[in-house]
């Protein structure tokens, strides 16, 4: 039975996408744009993690660090990037697809936000 166990979570383990993890790494107030700020904030995907649909009523500019992920707004032409390249986000965007290229890799991204003060980075979308 455990060796059953085990195959089981070998085989089915890379199936289930885990959940991305987000970092806060610094948030300023931008005294020239009074009620702006700024947030910076790392991304990692894990293999096959992927986001809900969503978006950030702010200014969003991505930065590959590692791996490859695939973007998408608006129902647009996805757009698979890898480390070095950039895709942005307006605030009007409504993020469609945000996830890891990979099924066995994990990917990590930047994001520098230019947003409302004391308002959530991510608004789900139904």
């Amino acid at each position: 039975m455990k060796k059953l166990l085990i195959l089981l979570l070998l085989v089915c383990g890379p199936l289930y996408a885990r959940e991305a993890k987000v970092s806060d790494l610094a948030k300023r107030p931008l005294p020239d744009f009074p009620g702006k700020e700024v947030l910076m904030i790392t991304v990692d995907y894990p293999p096959g993690s992927s986001d809900p649909i969503h978006r950030h009523n702010a200014h969003a500019f991505v930065y590959v660090l590692e791996g490859s992920i695939i973007m998408g707004v608006n129902g647009g032409k996805p757009v698979t990037l890898l480390p070095g390249q950039t895709f942005y986000e307006g605030p009007n965007d409504i993020h469609t697809i945000g996830r890891n290229a990979s099924k066995t890799k994990p990917a990590k991204f930047l994001v520098f936000l230019i947003k409302d003060q004391n308002v959530p980075a991510l608004i789900p979308v139904k």
